[in-house]
């Protein structure tokens, strides 16, 4: 059996998937050339990121493939529903990555709220020369404990982060229309552990309330957060996306920034990957990562470990 990681695996997941006898290819193959590779090669499993598209061409050209898996949770780069009606077995890892795109939200989150990702700009620039100044410029920082973060979206990586959130001292509101209640434990280094139930309310409510909001919803085919949604924030809130590009309006988003309605966004996805708008980019009231949310070592290894798992489990 073969397995081609067009976007890479970890040496855990090869370690597994070779012990089991499978040969790993982790050639990056282009997308017009998937096709020909994966016949030429007689591929059985293809793994994937979010770079590479699996779209019907592959499905309906490829007999030797009997695995998609994708590396990550969302899936919207591969047609799902048609590889199942066509036979084809398609795996995900939904919670191996929760931890780390959590830890990111907050990583913009306390960035923001004391201008890290602006000081960082300007210090190498002006420090030797404006110290005073920039000084003066970042000493309005606030603090997140005791502040309201709202969550869109309460699935295992908003619970992940709604669970940083409470560690921190913030008072939690949610909202997700598949979900009513869910319960959060947060375990401590020493055994401990205390749950916490949280109740989600309408969407409305959250935007309203929340003194930061954090979206952790799939792809959709209109905005989640466009104009009339951040009319409706605190004035002066902060806003995060850690989930997909195109689920805010990058527009209006930056129009709120220019105008004070945000005081800052963190933005980990954009709506023009992998060329995100300039006016994005050049915004300083922005921190930007470049889509890197699972981007962490553990991640990387509980993903390739948990695919692997599910390859033996079902060609073995």
């Amino acid at each position: 059996m073969k397995v081609l990681a067009n976007d890479g695996v970890s040496q855990s997941g090869i370690d597994a998937l070779e012990k089991a006898g499978f040969e790993v290819q982790t050639t990056t193959v282009a997308q017009d050339q998937l096709v020909d590779y994966i016949n030429d090669n007689e591929i059985n499993v293809l793994l994937v990121r979010s770079a590479t598209k699996v779209r019907t061409d592959i499905i309906d050209n490829c007999s030797s493939l009997k695995i998609i898996g994708r590396g990550g949770v969302g899936m919207d780069n591969i047609d799902v529903a048609y590889a199942r009606e066509k036979g084809l077995h398609v795996i995900n890892t939904p919670a191996a990555s929760s931890g780390s795109v959590a830890e990111l939200v907050f990583a913009h989150l306390y960035g923001s709220v004391r201008f890290l990702h602006d000081a960082n700009r300007n210090m190498p620039l002006e420090g030797d020369s404006k110290f005073k100044n920039l000084k003066k410029a970042y000493a309005g920082g606030i603090e997140l404990r005791g502040k309201t973060l709202g969550v869109i979206g309460i699935g295992r990586i908003g619970q992940a982060t709604a669970k940083i959130a409470i560690g921190v001292g913030m008072n939690v509101v949610a909202f997700d229309p598949f979900i009513e209640e869910v319960e959060i434990p947060l375990e401590f280094f020493d055994g401990q552990s205390v749950n916490f139930k949280i109740k989600t309310v309408s969407k409305e409510e959250v935007l309203k309330n929340a003194d930061f909001l954090t979206l952790h919803v799939p792809a959709q085919k209109e905005y989640v957060i466009g104009k009339s949604e951040i009319s409706q924030m605190k004035d002066g809130a902060g806003l995060i996306n850690a989930a997909r590009g195109g689920v805010i309006d990058e527009v209006a988003l930056v129009d709120a920034l220019e105008k004070g309605k945000l005081t800052f966004a963190g933005l980990d996805v954009f709506e023009n990957e992998p060329k995100p708008a300039i006016k994005v980019l050049m915004n300083n009231k922005i921190s930007l990562t470049p889509h890197i949310g699972a981007a962490t070592g553990e991640a990387q290894d509980r993903i390739g470990q948990e695919l692997a798992d599910q390859i033996i489990s079902i060609l073995k």
